[in-house]
């Protein structure tokens, strides 16, 4: 399983939201870039990266920095947040990005999901963010009309690989993730599975790992505590 440290990336700082709620913001690190070498200097696979503008706004406000850890951080990256567009997928995959998450657009604009997904494969991702059982768009301030098996079980049919899921309750709450509903997901699906929100202990990733999730995305569990991270990479 692949433990991705999650940068979450609002007006250039390194921050983190509680349940996606933009005026509940802590600043972590004025620089997203040292943020990244950090977690590269302590073992990372792989790094998560979020433009929170980018998601509520539907543009790659944090384009330039994004472009920059990526071409700095020697590690695979995949980033989220505001990306609509061909023109937005394909500048981030020719510039040192590994993978790209779709949310809104994935639900809202199926012909350019469908479109990324047969030029560009397994680099494309969607983040499925739910609250309530219900999938959400535009930064999770919008819900959709589907629910969440019926919105994965169409993903995979149009030939999406990996999906991020995220309980937006759990979400910086630090009380673990929705183990039941990832483990629906991993029972529907073939596909990777990503669990995100709320994944705070080493027992928390144990679990996941025995439930074979492709992988898990912590963030404010090892930005209070440096250290969770080194114990929750011993266990996987």
């Amino acid at each position: 399983m692949i433990l991705f440290p999650a940068i979450d990336i609002q007006k250039g700082k390194c921050v983190r939201l509680v349940q996606g709620d933009f005026k509940q913001e802590t600043i972590y690190h004025d620089s997203p870039l040292e943020v990244g070498k950090m977690w590269a200097a302590q073992g990372a696979s792989w790094l998560h990266i979020v433009d929170l503008d980018g998601a509520k706004t539907g543009q790659s406000v944090n384009r330039d920095a994004i472009i920059g850890l990526a071409s700095t951080v020697q590690l695979p990256i995949q980033v989220g947040g505001g990306i609509r567009t061909m023109e937005a997928i394909k500048d981030y995959l020719t510039n040192g990005v590994e993978r790209v998450i779709l949310g809104t657009s994935a639900i809202e604009d199926p012909d350019l999901l469908q479109q990324a997904i047969t030029q560009y494969g397994k680099r494309i991702a969607v983040s499925v963010d739910a609250k309530n059982g219900k999938p959400t768009t535009a930064g999770w301030t919008e819900d959709s009309t589907t629910d969440v098996s019926t919105l994965v079980n169409k993903l995979e049919r149009m030939g999406v690989q990996t999906i991020i899921y995220t309980d937006i309750a759990k979400d910086g709450m630090l009380m673990g993730p929705n183990f039941e509903e990832l483990h629906k997901l991993q029972d529907e699906s073939k596909m990777d599975i990503i669990a995100s929100g709320g994944v705070t202990t080493v027992e928390d990733i144990e679990k996941l790992r025995q439930d074979s999730l492709y992988g898990a995305i912590v963030g404010k569990a090892i930005y209070e505590n440096e250290s969770r991270f080194q114990k929750m990479m011993e266990v996987l």
